[in-house]
């Protein structure tokens, strides 16, 4: 297992994603209510950018710009359709100032 640096937590804002590109991964990483999450950043029913949309802070997902699916931020699991599949989700640690990426 090792631990990859992806940004400073000062560089991400509330409930606002920001897509990351490490190690060839796309991830949408998205701070809410003192938390951080990571997700794969295609949707699971179209190839675009999950990070382009917008978080739904009462249900704790992400939501598909394109077409509205929601995905959770904790499990990855399409919550709405017309996405049936989940996202891949990934552990993330904050160590002093920075947000770590878990890889195994």
């Amino acid at each position: 297992m090792k631990e990859l640096k992806i940004c400073d937590l000062t560089d991400l804002e509330e409930a606002s994603p920001r897509r990351i590109e490490i190690e060839g991964k796309k991830l949408s990483i998205v701070l809410l209510n003192e938390r951080i999450y990571a997700l794969d950043d295609i949707c699971s029913h179209e190839d675009v950018s999950l990070s382009e949309g917008e978080v739904d802070i009462d249900e704790c997902a992400l939501e598909c710009w394109k077409h509205g699916s929601l995905f959770s931020l904790e499990t990855g699991e399409a919550l709405s359709l017309p996405a049936t599949k989940s996202v891949k989700t990934y552990e993330v640690r904050i160590i002093d100032n920075d947000v770590v990426l878990v890889v195994e």
